[in-house]
């Protein structure tokens, strides 16, 4: 056991986790992995691999045993979310979406709104966050689809882009603004629409460098009719929910990055442990170890850093913004260098399909953008050491 390894088998889960866990990462590299190249080519949604994660029940993990689910710990998340997308980064994300979705329905829904849908995602459902738009991307609060009373109906008009899940989701938690608020941040509200509601509708599947298997689409609300009951709590209280599930799904997004990043990883060490040049192997010039020990070091200290921000999460430790964009930032900044410098250690296989680190490569990339960019996060950060 190398020392990554070492480090990740010490998660400190209890039995029940671990046990999760195991069968995740079980079935994750029997089965997720050999379908990874066929979705990445073909583009296909990876039906077989969603039916998989509802076999073990994985959307349960995060619903309160209150209502139907077994409500397991934010680590115990993560480290899956790691597990699927060093398999599959698509699938990764597909099934990592599910809670991002969902998590502020738990939080912040009414009784009603819970236990009406959250049997929805029980049953294997598929949810999509809806916040980005063509004028609000990193910030999030230029947003200008607008959510208009009308009786016992919420009225949406807008369109929103870059949703993941959003030509397949069950459920759309979608963020908007309040008809007749002038101030840009009060009014933002939040509500859930179902699938197939009446003016809902997908305006394109965007065709992506990486992440190909996933969809990614463009949505459009035209006067699309909501009941106001599926409001969650009320006008204009949206901004506290949209900073809170950024705060879970940036972490989430730092344990999908990191899971390329101990895929690039691995492939690499086990070719320079094969290849060799010169009568020797790879792996024994000094260069190349250096430049392990570096990649090595760096995986070693993001996934240390995974477990302090779960933790705090576990605790109930609620205000870890720059905690998650250090993750996020760190995690994503090394999954690109990961997966380049494993194409470089390939050589010219690198660049080849036949070889997945070339799939890696393109899968890094948008971790450094979502989610806010990688120079959002640093701002963020940075401006947190400001004194007051």
């Amino acid at each position: 056991m190398n020392a990554i390894e070492r480090l990740n088998a010490q998660l400190g889960l209890p039995e029940d986790e671990a046990m999760l866990l195991e069968s995740v990462r079980a079935f994750a590299r029997a089965e997720i992995a050999p379908r990874a190249a066929h979705f990445d080519e073909s583009k296909e949604f990876p039906w077989a691999n969603v039916e998989g994660i509802n076999r073990l029940g994985l959307n349960a993990m995060f619903i309160p045993q209150a209502y139907g689910g077994v409500g397991l710990s934010y680590l115990a998340y993560l480290a899956c979310v790691r597990e699927l997308s060093a398999a599959c980064a698509s699938t990764g994300i597909i099934w990592a979406t599910n809670y991002h979705a969902t998590k502020p329905i738990i939080e912040f829904g009414s009784e009603e709104l819970k236990e009406r849908l959250l049997p929805t995602m029980l049953d294997g459902g598929l949810a999509a966050l809806v916040i980005t738009e063509s004028g609000a991307g990193s910030d999030a609060t230029g947003m200008r689809t607008t959510f208009r009373e009308d009786g016992d109906h919420l009225v949406v008009n807008g369109s929103k882009i870059f949703i993941t899940n959003g030509d397949v989701a069950d459920l759309y938690l979608v963020f908007g603004k309040w008809a007749g608020v002038d101030d840009q941040r009060k009014a933002i509200s939040c509500m859930v629409i179902e699938k197939g509601t009446p003016g809902l509708s997908v305006g394109r599947l965007e065709d992506k460098l990486g992440h190909r298997a996933s969809s990614t689409a463009t949505l459009n609300f035209d006067e699309c009719r909501v009941p106001k009951r599926n409001l969650i709590c009320g006008p204009g209280e949206g901004l506290p929910m949209l900073l809170a599930s950024l705060n879970h799904s940036r972490p989430s997004i730092g344990a999908h990055a990191l899971g390329i990043a101990h895929a690039a990883f691995e492939d690499s060490v086990a070719y320079i442990n094969g290849r060799r040049q010169s009568g020797k192997r790879i792996i024994e010039f000094q260069g190349i170890q250096f430049l392990l020990a570096d990649l090595a070091s760096e995986l070693a200290l993001c996934d240390a850093w995974l477990l302090h921000v779960a933790r705090l999460v576990d605790q109930g430790v609620k205000d870890i913004g720059v905690e998650a964009s250090i993750l996020k930032m760190r995690a994503s900044d090394l999954a690109m260098r990961m997966a380049t410098e494993a194409i470089q250690m390939h050589g010219g296989y690198g660049y080849c399909k036949e070889y997945r680190v070339e799939r890696l490569f393109r899968d890094a990339k948008i971790a450094q953008i979502w989610e806010g960019t990688n120079q959002i996060h640093r701002q963020i950060i940075g401006r947190h050491f400001i004194e007051r």
